[in-house]
């Protein structure tokens, strides 16, 4: 049973995404404050599958939050819920570290969908974990046990998408992966949202692997199309 934090401050929106959560079969973990859930995280005795973060909430925001929980954990999945529909919102949460991002109103079932999509991702994860395997690529060594990259000496962490983005490369080296192709091998055929989340993914993995972001020469754009890996 997949447990997931709710933060939310208006607790009648908290209590209904509980409430339907729980009749799916989830567990669920309520907090109103970012505070709040920081604590929640870290005294659970078992881990939280995926948080669902609101924005706009006391003290300390959801975007923050955000930025918080992914400096201790790149293994928690994380969605994020905003009424801000401004596109500039949607790149900020997702090049922060979240996996989705939901704009209010959104419906239960919309919720019920990308929640299931996300805890797939998660769980081939977790199942890639227990395989003692490595890909290797030029200098880089993809860790399928240990969910990292090493670049030479160099120890790289990556989040749930990262990963799932670079073993899609690794297994595709010098071919070009259009976008929609990288969206529906990392976030699956009935995900939701736009295609936009595989640039911003891609932009944040350019960070951590490139020595000049902003010149790569290991993941290149293919103009119009999408992404091609080259070690």
């Amino acid at each position: 049973m997949s447990r997931i934090l709710i933060v939310e401050d208006e607790e009648s929106i908290r209590e209904m995404i509980s409430l339907n959560l729980r009749m799916s079969g989830y567990s669920t973990a309520e907090a109103g404050s970012a505070e709040r859930a920081l604590d929640l995280i870290k005294g659970a005795e078992e881990p939280f599958d995926i948080a669902i973060l609101d924005v706009m909430l006391p003290g300390m925001n959801g975007f923050s939050l955000c930025e918080t929980i992914r400096k201790e954990n790149n293994n928690i999945g994380i969605i994020i819920l905003s009424a801000k529909t401004q596109e500039q919102d949607k790149i900020r949460g997702l090049s922060i570290g979240a996996d989705d991002y939901m704009t209010k109103p959104f419906s239960v079932s919309e919720l019920l969908a990308r929640l299931e999509a996300l805890g797939r991702r998660i769980r081939r994860n977790t199942s890639e974990q227990a395989a003692d395997g490595k890909l290797i690529s030029g200098d880089f060594v993809l860790d399928l046990k240990s969910r990292f990259i090493l670049k030479g000496e160099k120890s790289i962490d990556l989040t749930q998408v990262e990963f799932q983005i670079m073993e899609l490369f690794f297994e595709n080296p010098g071919i070009a992966l259009s976008r929609d192709v990288i969206l529906e091998g990392v976030w699956g055929s009935n995900y939701y949202g736009d295609v936009k989340i595989v640039d911003v993914n891609i932009r944040r993995l350019r960070m951590k692997v490139e020595d000049e972001p902003s010149n790569p020469i290991h993941i290149l754009t293919v103009w119009g199309y999408g992404y091609r890996w080259s070690a």
